[in-house]
């Protein structure tokens, strides 16, 4: 029994010392920070590091105004007939009466109360060209920031200017049509968002 014990208590202590032995040599430091860091360099996404020319995101209606179908703009401005009434002396709904809209001042039909953005955007004398229009029709809420507009837009532009020509025919004396070959304004209302139609308003 005694020889079985020593023997076992030498295996014991020979395991023990190659543990100590093992540690001793292969010892390394745990780091005070789990893994390690990797600086990530932000990238303006223009390669060269030029800026993108400035400039609206969406096509000018100008060029299409010529040739617009004002019959399917009709069919297309159906949706906005729950917001919006287009007869002479119709009454505002959820948005203003559009008659006589192309050309008119921006906010400036009576009885209608507008949104701060709207006013905002009206001054200076702005007014509902074909332009401003057409911004007005692809992203309200982008085109002028704050308003209360709930329409998501129209992407195509031919289909803005579908809407545009049929808007021009609710008037007594439609507006003359844009210079096709007119450069389109750059200049924007403070309003105007450049940074940030359910209905088809368009104030």
């Amino acid at each position: 029994m005694n020889m079985y014990a020593g023997a076992f208590l030498g295996a014991v202590f020979f395991v023990m010392t190659v543990g100590i032995l093992g540690d001793a040599i292969f010892y390394s430091k745990t780091p005070e920070q789990a893994g390690f860091a990797i600086a990530a360099v932000e990238s303006d996404g223009h390669g060269g590091g030029e800026a993108e020319p400035a400039g609206p995101e969406y096509d000018p209606v100008t060029p299409l105004m010529a040739s617009a179908d004002a019959a399917a703009g009709e069919g297309d401005f159906k949706k906005c007939a729950a917001c919006h009434t287009v007869d002479e002396g119709g009454a505002n709904k959820v948005g203003p009466n559009l008659w006589n809209i192309v050309n008119r001042a921006v906010g400036s039909h009576d009885g209608f109360k507008y949104s701060s953005a709207i006013t905002g955007f009206a001054e200076g004398g702005t007014v509902w060209d074909y332009e401003n229009l057409n911004g007005f029709l692809w992203k309200p809420k982008k085109f002028v920031s704050g308003t209360s507009m709930g329409f998501a837009g129209i992407s195509k532009v031919e289909d803005r200017a579908d809407v545009i020509a049929y808007l021009r025919t609710l008037s007594s004396d439609p507006a003359p049509l844009p210079d096709a070959n007119a450069a389109p304004s750059t200049e924007t209302s403070e309003e105007t968002a450049t940074e940030a139609p359910a209905e088809t308003a368009t104030e």
